[in-house]
């Protein structure tokens, strides 16, 4: 089996509508894809609707967390997207999305460039505005020569120049309330060191210890001493490790299964989820 258990679409900051993306998943040569846009569940519908046969879908989302000035995101999988604290909570953070992307709008344009909300919102599209969305403007604008070379402290990244803050939650609040809604979560990319601080071996303890189910290893952030460490983390803490591409489409350079999961890491991520269950597909119609 080849899983890929983060993706994202046109809900949140990918490219490919969620339709696309599971047809491009089942193209790929997947198995299991799981859909984790960023605070949202928006898409679930239109990748159910289109879901090829021979392709299983696991329902997610990447939460968007903060602990001691970090950024810390949080791939939750397989909750019940009812559940009312968490759909709150990730309300809360879409909302904040809008005012936070016109202020660092506002810091680029002090700084001398020429990017506008027009530009991002036509880039956004429905999606949930977000930094990828500003860098690609600032792509399009030939201020930078790819979505990635915006992450620095020059332009987009934690502390950087153009950056704001936004609502965000407790990472330990996040593994609470996933939980409750019945989800398994997993720490996303947690020592991509150029996007920025990352979270210290002693905090993902205490995340492990709050529970914490897994921590994603095989990344493309990740490179092979730093995979080798975290493999290592994982082993101390007893927490799972993943492999994900965090496929974005055009907007990233990462491929569909670029990194996949261990189908018995995958086996159990799905024994411990009780909120949704993996959807596997039918032949989903054309759109």
């Amino acid at each position: 089996m080849r899983i890929d258990l983060h993706a994202h679409s046109t809900a949140s900051d990918g490219t490919d509508t969620p339709a696309e993306l599971v047809r491009n998943a089942a193209g790929a040569g997947l198995d299991v894809v799981a859909l984790t846009d960023h605070d949202t569940v928006r898409g679930y519908g239109e990748a159910l609707a289109a879901l090829p046969a021979g392709l299983t879908l696991v329902t997610g989302a990447e939460l968007s967390c903060r602990l001691d000035g970090v950024g810390v995101h949080m791939l939750a999988y397989l909750f019940d997207p009812e559940e009312p604290e968490l759909a709150r909570e990730r309300e809360l953070v879409r909302d904040d999305r809008t005012p936070r992307a016109r202020t660092m709008i506002g810091k680029l344009q002090d700084l001398g460039v020429d990017v506008t909300w027009e530009q991002v919102a036509r880039i956004a599209g429905d999606g949930s505005v977000g930094r990828p969305h500003i860098a690609t403007a600032l792509v399009e604008l030939g201020v930078v020569p790819t979505v990635s070379d915006a992450f620095t402290p020059e332009w987009l990244a934690d502390g950087g120049r153009a950056y704001a803050e936004k609502h965000e939650l407790d990472p330990f609040a996040a593994v609470r309330l996933v939980k409750a809604a019945g989800g398994v979560t997993v720490l996303a990319h947690p020592a991509a060191v150029k996007r920025g601080r990352c979270l210290s071996e002693s905090a993902m303890a205490e995340l492990a210890s709050a529970g914490l189910d897994g921590i994603e290893v095989d990344h493309m952030d990740h490179d092979a001493d730093t995979r080798a460490r975290l493999r290592g983390l994982a082993g101390d803490l007893g927490l799972l490790t993943t492999g994900s591409s965090d496929y974005h489409g055009s907007r990233k350079t990462c491929r569909l299964g670029e990194y996949t999961t261990d189908p018995e890491i995958y086996g159990e991520i799905t024994r411990r989820a009780t909120g949704a269950f993996p959807v596997p597909g039918a032949g989903g119609r054309e759109r």
